[in-house]
């Protein structure tokens, strides 16, 4: 191959396996594809052309409204398991039932900021976990 710019066509180049490149077809000026380009190029199954797109959403955005979720919900368990440790503190309940509330919401707060550091799935888990302890101190109410 030369360095001149029109040396071979596309066509007739080949790659080092031997496999050629992909040019022409037929003279009709459409270039082949892979499966993956096609895949990718289809339009989207039950989409027309008349339908709305708004129930397509941008991937940021579920992510960033996800974060916002496993924050909010973890600090709000958080907040609340603190409360009702420091009501049944006060109250006539057994001091185990308070510590559990209290243990319960310590496990909600990391909970609540790896939520909002967008470890959605570890948070989750944190959440039910720290109501699980609180549920478990309840019972001995």
């Amino acid at each position: 191959m030369s360095g001149r710019v029109d040396s071979e066509t596309p066509a007739a180049m080949s790659r080092p396996d031997g496999v050629e490149a992909p040019g022409p077809r037929g003279g009709t000026g459409a270039a082949s594809r892979t499966a993956t380009e096609q895949l990718t190029e289809a339009p989207l199954a039950g989409a027309g052309e008349d339908e709305d797109d708004s129930d397509l959403q941008d991937p940021s955005e579920v992510a960033r409204r996800a974060r916002w979720t496993a924050g909010g919900a973890g600090a709000l368990l958080a907040l609340a398991g603190l409360a009702a440790a420091l009501l049944r503190l006060t109250g006539a309940a057994p001091a185990p039932v308070g510590a559990a509330y209290a243990l319960g919401a310590a496990v909600c707060a990391p909970a609540s900021l790896l939520g909002f550091r967008g470890r959605t799935r570890w948070a989750l888990w944190l959440m039910i976990a720290g109501v699980m302890v609180m549920a478990l101190g309840d019972q001995f109410d």
